[in-house]
């Protein structure tokens, strides 16, 4: 589950997480990153290989995928397994919220992976820019591929691991909307059945 949620985070972000020497492909991420950084909040619908939402503001977010929702409010994580009403409480490591939040990547694109501009594509109808990113050094992921759209959003979304299995992700809805730093988190009196495992 880890590592579906970790290939859903590239989708949302603006993938601030990768650098290299293509002028153009920068040019991309950057004017991605500066659409999503002034905004209030921002919501994403996506679907593909996995379908779900999520909510997202500054290093806070609120994901539901799975049967899994989990709200972070930059310090806490609150994770609802909804098959066994089951809420685990913990305050994870940089790492952890690596592999499952959509804002580990922010701030990071000018170390750990290369990227090049694909050129244009259509997809739905709409003209897209493509940029392909590649890690540095041998991971897991190995090549990812996003399309933006001409108001700097990402659309599309294709991953494949070391293994050489794929993932793609299409965004279907992109809103931007003032959300209040409690959306982030947990309200217990919304789940009232539910057994909290404080892990801290």
């Amino acid at each position: 589950m880890k590592y579906h949620i970790l290939l859903i985070l590239m989708i949302i972000l603006p993938l601030q997480a990768f650098a290299q020497k293509d002028a153009r492909a920068r040019e991309v991420l950057d004017g991605m990153s500066a659409e999503y950084s002034k905004s209030a909040g921002t919501t994403i619908v996506f679907d593909g290989t996995l379908k779900g939402t999520i909510a997202l503001k500054g290093d806070k977010f609120v994901l539901d995928c799975g049967g899994i929702k989990s709200w972070f409010d930059g310090e806490t994580l609150w994770s609802y397994v909804e098959d066994n009403e089951e809420v685990n409480v913990s305050s994870p490591t940089a790492e952890e919220i690596q592999a499952i939040n959509p804002y580990a990547m922010i701030g990071m694109y000018k170390n750990g992976f290369n990227y090049t501009y694909a050129g244009t594509k259509n997809i739905n109808g709409m003209r897209c820019e493509e940029v392909i990113l590649t890690p540095e050094k041998k991971q897991d992921i190995k090549k990812i591929s996003i399309a933006v759209d001409s108001k700097k959003h990402p659309v599309y979304v294709r991953l494949e691991n070391s293994q050489g299995d794929t993932q793609e992700f299409k965004v279907k809805e992109y809103k931007t909307q003032n959300l209040t730093d409690t959306f982030f988190r947990f309200n217990p009196k919304d789940y009232p059945n539910a057994e909290i495992i404080d892990l801290r």
